[in-house]
């Protein structure tokens, strides 16, 4: 997969040195200031690589301004973190992000989410003429082929599954994909039997072998277990949302009844940090950090 364009990308240094690494980088959904601040806190104390994501209905309200703050926040930290746009599917979230970009505030990374298309076909021609813009702007893009199933806080609502076809992996011009391979958003019944050998067997086939980061996307609730099994088939970006959201509101909501606010801020955002910290030790990033 072609690169060009895209030299020196933050995101990409991060993934291929992961990929090269063995090990995968949380990739962690951020909803305001405090969470940005927690990740990053995390990440320069287990000297971990890591990426803040936002969706876009956060992009939608901070716009500009809260960009420009989680860029500022994650390249001015003394390890490497990027910044990524998860599930960009709107015309008017993507345009928002490109607009930002031609401004000189761009994402490192942004996810062209085109899965709720009918076939591949219709996917790659909805995504391709932005993947194209955002490479334009030396922004990585990450595409959703195949589909996952079900829904997060401020994400539309998925059904009718469907696995991905590696075949069309690379069509769309993205350096980064999110496969479908059993996985889905929201919590599992039960864990989930992942179709890893899509991943990483049979180089002419496979995803890995078209010269693609993988990410995981349908994390909650996942063992332990399965994330190393996940990581040791190839996967290097993880990305992860309620693990360290809902205990950051427990906390918050519960501090704010008895302490005063600044305390009250300062515990929720360490409880967020503290997953941050359990996730880069089980993905193996902690201590993987080039620090500047």
């Amino acid at each position: 997969m072609s690169t060009e364009g895209l030299e020196g990308n933050r995101t990409l240094n991060i993934l291929h040195k992961a990929e090269q690494g063995g090990y995968g980088i949380l990739a962690q959904v951020c909803y305001d200031a405090q969470s940005v601040i927690a990740l990053v806190r995390s990440a320069e104390r287990m000297k971990s690589p890591a990426m803040i994501m936002l969706f876009p209905i956060t992009l939608a309200y901070g716009k500009g301004p809260f960009l420009q703050f989680c860029l500022n926040a994650a390249h001015q930290a003394s390890v490497p973190i990027a910044v990524h746009l998860d599930h960009a599917t709107d015309p008017e979230h993507l345009e928002l992000a490109l607009g930002l970009a031609k401004q000189g505030i761009a994402f490192d990374s942004i996810m062209v989410d085109a899965s709720h298309a009918e076939t591949d076909e219709e996917n790659i021609s909805l995504a391709k003429p932005y993947v194209d813009r955002a490479r334009s702007y030396g922004i990585a893009v990450e595409v959703e082929l195949g589909r996952l199933e079900g829904g997060e806080a401020g994400l539309r609502m998925i059904s009718d599954a469907k696995l991905t076809n590696s075949a069309n992996a690379d069509m769309t011009g993205a350096v980064i994909l999110a496969p479908s391979i059993g996985n889905l958003h929201g919590s599992y019944l039960k864990p989930p039997n992942f179709r890893q050998d899509m991943c990483n067997q049979g180089p002419a086939q496979n995803i890995q072998g078209r010269g693609l980061n993988i990410c995981l996307h349908g994390t909650d609730t996942l063992p332990d277990e399965l994330f190393r099994e996940c990581i040791a088939n190839g996967i290097s970006k993880i990305n992860i949302n309620s693990w360290a959201r809902d205990p950051y509101l427990k906390v918050l909501v519960d501090a704010l009844q008895t302490q005063p606010f600044p305390d009250a801020i300062e515990e929720g955002t360490e409880a967020f940090s503290e997953v941050c910290d359990r996730f880069m030790t089980l993905f193996g990033s902690a201590g993987k950090a080039a620090i500047t």
